[in-house]
């Protein structure tokens, strides 16, 4: 035999996706579609044996029917851009000063005595009691919604990136300081590696909060977006459109936080396929 027809016959030979390789990767989302699709099925029960009137609960045929007359006039479409740019300048502002601050306080024993203790207290604060102020502040119109978003993202990203640098265990830094590495290479080269995980668990946190402030800040006489189609639609008791709009709310946050994971994902690859 040739030394050709060898090489030949060692090469492995690409095989299509079989049953058992394929079943395990479709187990998980099928397992965590069941408890949805209950509810759904519950729901349209609910509709059908008329335990609950169309007024007070409409059967998921009139949710799909809201969804469809919504897209069809490009309402949603432009609320969607409108709801999403809100709440993604509120979680750079509030979510960047955050990240800056638990920076500064994780790093920094004189900024976390500066700071620290106003941020506690403001955290503790809930962000709808901070509505009334803020419309006296900056008005109606939008610097009010984004401001209330970017308060509501500050304290998760602080406290996520203020943890996740304190708790980084002091035997690296004294391996840093044995190998005499500079504070600058210290903080690229043990301190923000180590960090990494507990910060992206802030901007994921962050940004949740970010999506419920926004359902908040849409009630302030909004002029576009999905909170303005909620209150229409509570205007012309139009509750299928309200439920429409609560459950793209949800599906918001959903698609959030799973490319937040996905993200996580690329960058703490080092950590393996368990993250």
């Amino acid at each position: 035999m040739s030394t050709r027809e060898s090489t030949l016959r060692e090469a492995p030979v690409a095989r299509p996706l079989s049953g058992s390789t394929w079943f395990p990767a479709m187990r998980e989302p099928a397992l965590r579609a069941i408890v949805p699709l209950l509810l759904l099925a519950c729901w349209q029960l609910a509709s059908s044996l008329g335990l609950a009137t169309d007024f007070v609960l409409p059967p998921p045929s009139s949710v799909v029917a809201a969804y469809r007359e919504l897209w069809q006039s490009g309402d949603l479409q432009d609320a969607l851009k409108i709801s999403l740019a809100r709440a993604a300048l509120g979680l750079l502002i509030g979510g960047g000063a955050g990240l800056m601050l638990g920076t500064a306080a994780g790093l920094s024993k004189n900024a976390e005595r500066g700071f620290d203790t106003v941020l506690q207290m403001l955290r503790t604060i809930p962000f709808i009691a901070l509505v009334p102020i803020f419309v006296v502040w900056f008005g109606i119109g939008e610097v009010s919604k984004i401001a209330l978003i970017g308060g509501a993202a500050l304290s998760p990203m602080y406290l996520g990136t203020y943890h996740a640098i304190r708790g980084i265990d002091p035997k690296l830094l004294e391996l840093g300081r044995t190998f005499r590495l500079t504070r600058r290479h210290q903080i690229r080269l043990i301190i923000l590696p180590t960090a990494m995980p507990g910060i992206l668990v802030g901007v994921r946190y962050s940004a949740a909060i970010s999506l419920l402030a926004l359902v908040a800040a849409e009630q302030i006489n909004a002029s576009a977006g999905i909170g303005y189609i909620l209150n229409n639609a509570n205007q012309f008791q139009r509750t299928d459109i309200i439920i429409a709009g609560i459950l793209v709310y949800a599906a918001l946050g959903i698609l959030v936080d799973a490319l937040l994971r996905l993200l996580e994902r690329k960058i703490l690859v080092w950590r393996g396929t368990h993250v």
